[in-house]
């Protein structure tokens, strides 16, 4: 270090001087410790994993009790973490739950109740520019982001998820694809090319199998500061184009529509597990929050899907339409191997990936998320949430307790009690006047904060489900 004449020895005593130097040593280790401290806090906030399948049932994955569909990956994850039996979306279709998802809110609160058409010309049916998306929170506060897979949210240029707060991109932007036969006569958005960052590539292998691979790749590249990943399958999906290898895996299955749907959940699950092995061999696991959920439940009669013990199908507010396979997981920080029969929504991914990362929940607007983490770490105790709630256009319905109010799938409202009738099968609405009375004024109430829908869409609250809860066989 060069220093001053003045402070080279002339007039300037060694004493003094030999302070001097003791001066930049101290001050040198209070910078140093500074710094390890901020890298310690820096790798102390989790990484966040939010997987999402598509058009999955209820019962279909080994953690639910099925023998038919395999899935090991999935199995582990509920063995590490919580299974909430209980876990819903917010709508039995899937973008307007995707919507939820990302921005904390209730979709009927900023119009995205159905789902969009595909038309990149259409700068209207998308999830609109003014909702902040949970990646762009993240993001501001220091975070890696990515997502991987289906979006959904809209296909003109302004909606893309590049622009929304997803740093590094890969998937496509419609609401479903092919797998394989991409050469296939399809519907247009099912043929797009997959994006990487905004721009057309090629993908050799299963589109599943890419899925798992690139989310696998992110993980490994960001090791070293906190990340989010939202990895959203378009499997099990129409149309279910599984490999020949794992359709004969399943060739027990003799319904070929389960087969072929079977076998896409057994890819699903080795991606899952790619990925996941990817968060342990790179010694992330002990700091990384996974979540997993369908987007809906399945389309029972469309797909090969499965929602025992369940009444209904997507599309309908029956259970079926939106209680799905839900799973919270954190090796360290939470409980493992743990059922919970509490109401938890997709919703609750906003404000417990903000808690987790120390970003306050914003207060511009009204939020429906809660931070799960301190009601599974036992801080909290009671429900995350007094009350839940459902709407696609005619359809709703709401949950407060045990108890769940139906209305629009028949000519009067109907009630449920949950804990004892989970199928849906006895309707005590004319035993239990005052019960219902209580959930559709809450039900009311709460129809009074929401607008209408923005854009018409697709996917028709009556086109997946009749009245009755059962599944109508459309595509």
């Amino acid at each position: 270090m060069w220093l001053s004449p003045s402070l080279s020895g002339v007039g300037f005593p060694w004493v003094a001087r030999g302070l001097f130097f003791s001066g930049i040593t101290l001050v040198a280790a209070v910078a140093a410790a500074a710094a390890a401290a901020a890298a310690a806090a820096e790798s102390a906030r989790p990484n966040i994993l939010v997987i999402v399948s598509d058009d999955q049932g209820y019962a279909d994955t080994g953690f639910q009790g099925s023998h038919e569909v395999v899935t090991p990956a999935l199995d582990r994850l509920a063995a590490a973490g919580v299974r909430f039996t209980a876990g819903y979306v917010t709508h039995p279709f899937c973008s307007p739950t995707r919507a939820a998802l990302l921005t904390g809110r209730y979709q009927q609160r900023f119009g995205h109740e159905r789902n969009p058409f595909y038309d990149p010309s259409n700068h209207v049916e998308g999830l609109p520019l003014k909702e902040t998306l949970l990646p762009a929170r993240l993001q501001a506060a220091g975070y890696a982001t990515g997502w991987v897979g289906k979006w959904h949210l809209g296909a003109a240029p302004e909606f893309a998820p590049h622009r929304r707060g997803f740093a590094e991109t890969f998937g496509f932007i419609g609401g479903g694809h092919r797998f394989r036969e991409w050469s296939v006569n399809a519907a247009v958005e099912y043929t797009v090319p997959i994006e990487r960052n905004g721009q057309p590539v090629v993908v050799s292998e299963h589109l599943t199998t890419a899925f798992g691979r690139e989310a696998a790749a992110f993980v490994r590249r960001h090791q070293a500061s906190p990340w989010f990943l939202y990895l959203a399958f378009n499997a099990p999906h129409n149309p279910n184009e599984s490999t020949p290898e794992r359709l004969a895996r399943f060739a027990a299955i003799k319904d070929l529509q389960r087969q072929k749907y079977v076998a896409q959940i057994s890819l699903m699950d080795d991606a899952i597990g790619e990925t996941l092995g990817a968060v342990r061999e790179s010694g992330q696991e002990p700091r990384t929050l996974v979540f997993f959920f369908s987007d809906n439940g399945g389309p029972v009669g469309v797909n090969g899907s499965d929602n025992t013990p369940l009444r209904g199908a997507k599309g309908s507010v029956f259970e079926g339409g939106f209680r799905v396979p839900f799973l919270v997981a954190w090796p360290g920080r939470l409980p493992a191997g743990r059922s919970d029969d509490r109401p938890v929504s997709s919703l609750d991914v906003f404000a417990t990936a903000l808690g987790v990362a120390g970003v306050p929940m914003p207060t511009d607007r009204t939020y429906d998320s809660v931070n799960l983490l301190p009601y599974l770490t036992g801080e909290k105790r009671g429900d995350p949430h007094e009350r839940l709630f459902w709407r696609s256009g005619a359809l709703c319905a709401v949950r407060i307790g045990g108890w769940k109010l139906v209305r629009g799938a028949g000519p009067a409202d109907q009630l449920y009690d949950l804990a004892k009738d989970i199928g849906e099968t006895r309707d005590l609405a004319p035993a239990q006047p005052a019960v219902a009375a209580r959930l559709a004024a809450a039900l009311d109430a709460w129809n009074k904060e929401l607008i209408d829908p923005v854009f018409p869409g697709a996917g028709g609250n009556r086109k997946a489900a009749g009245p009755s809860g059962k599944p109508r066989k459309t595509p």
